[in-house]
């Protein structure tokens, strides 16, 4: 993260994000996908921004994945139309949906029980209008979906029909292995990516033995994404915290602290010798509240503590946390006058555990430009 020295004045905290780094991570994926011989659609909930869509697309993604409607709306807005909606659909959305459809968005929802199939179904005969539709396979009891295996998965293509009057049309399947994120070697992680591919291909074929057009299979996520040794049988790749990377996915084994492209800034705002603290002003609010390296090797506390230049600070650990003060632990040698050392203003950077969930407490990246020049300013959005 060697960059040229920060203004000194600068608010904090705020959101870093390296540019070079980022970009760097784009051109991994994209390369990895082309490799395997499928359609990357990235998961845009991470990044929030239209400048670093700007740069997935360029870079070859086809399609966005989002996680709310609202990302949706945001980047049709920008002149982005084909948009996977990876959360099953609630019934009070689908007014939402239709009025995004309604628009020219090529939208597609996804579904797992056959409540909200037949009344998606019936929604869209109501409205003369065709819903889009994938059913959410589970390949890993990570969390919610349709087991291959299970003949619910039947049952729900069944009440997707489609008449003169409009409906909710089949198009395919979609999983998600979320419990990679628990994983920690290449084989363990390939292994799941081939249980997540198998087990998504078996459902379509279920579903296409059953009758049913299957076109669309689409798996992923940021560990299996990288670790699949074959894709056969897959249509698209859906992944979102690789175009930053975060501490969790280098104790997962896919990224490695160098890759990771964002950190929160924050300022030394106190210390407290008897107890060999240094406080700053970025608690919880800066970082998440996410302890996802708790279940790691490596427990990073509330994030990993770095000096300005991005180099790790191996004696702070960032163990403790308030609504806006972050409580750094000194633990190293006794006799270190942590004042001196680290005086007030002192400017330090925190690699986050969780990249979405940091940068969900912000509305703009602070970018440092990877070609060096003035720092730059991104826009992002949160909420519903």
């Amino acid at each position: 993260m060697t960059h040229s020295p920060l203004p000194p004045d600068l608010e904090t905290p705020l959101l870093l994000l390296d540019e070079g780094r980022m970009d760097a991570n784009i051109a991994r994926m994209q390369a990895r996908m082309g490799a395997l011989g499928v359609r990357f659609r990235p998961h845009v909930k991470t990044a929030k921004c239209l400048e670093v869509v700007r740069r997935q697309v360029a870079a070859g993604a086809r399609g966005l994945t989002v996680s709310t409607l609202k990302e949706a709306e945001r980047f049709f807005a920008a002149g982005y139309g084909d948009i996977l909606y990876a959360v099953a659909i609630a019934p009070p959305k689908f007014d939402h949906a239709l009025r995004l459809a309604k628009a020219g968005m090529r939208l597609t929802l996804v579904v797992e029980s056959v409540a909200t199939a037949e009344r998606l179904s019936r929604h869209g005969r109501d409205n003369r209008h065709t819903h889009q539709v994938l059913i959410e396979v589970d390949t890993d009891g990570h969390r919610s979906g349709i087991r291959p295996d299970d003949p619910l998965l039947l049952e729900v293509a069944a009440v997707l029909v489609v008449d003169g009057q409009g409906g909710a049309r089949l198009g395919g399947v979609m999983t998600h292995a979320g419990s990679s994120y628990g994983l920690n070697t290449p084989d363990a992680l390939a292994a799941m990516a081939e249980q997540e591919r198998a087990g998504c291909v078996h459902a379509a074929e279920r579903l296409r033995a059953g009758g049913h057009a299957c076109p669309v299979v689409s798996v992923g996520s940021t560990p299996t994404a990288l670790s699949a040794r074959h894709l056969e049988g897959v249509t698209e790749v859906r992944a979102g915290v690789y175009v930053f990377f975060d501490l969790v996915m280098a104790g997962v084994g896919v990224c490695a602290l160098d890759d990771i492209a964002l950190s929160v800034l924050c300022t030394v705002i106190g210390h407290r010798a008897d107890t060999g603290w240094i406080i700053t002003d970025g608690g919880w609010m800066a970082m998440s509240r996410d302890r996802g390296t708790q279940r790691q090797a490596k427990d990073h506390g509330y994030g990993l503590v770095a000096a300005i230049d991005g180099s790790p600070i191996p004696d702070l650990a960032f163990r403790d946390a308030n609504q806006e003060h972050g409580v750094l632990h000194w633990t190293g040698g006794a006799g270190v006058d942590l004042a001196r050392r680290f005086p007030i203003g002192t400017q330090l950077r925190i690699l986050p555990n969780h990249a979405c969930a940091t940068g969900a407490q912000f509305d703009a990246y602070t970018v440092l430009p990877k070609d060096g020049g003035a720092i730059q300013r991104w826009d992002r959005f949160n909420g519903w």
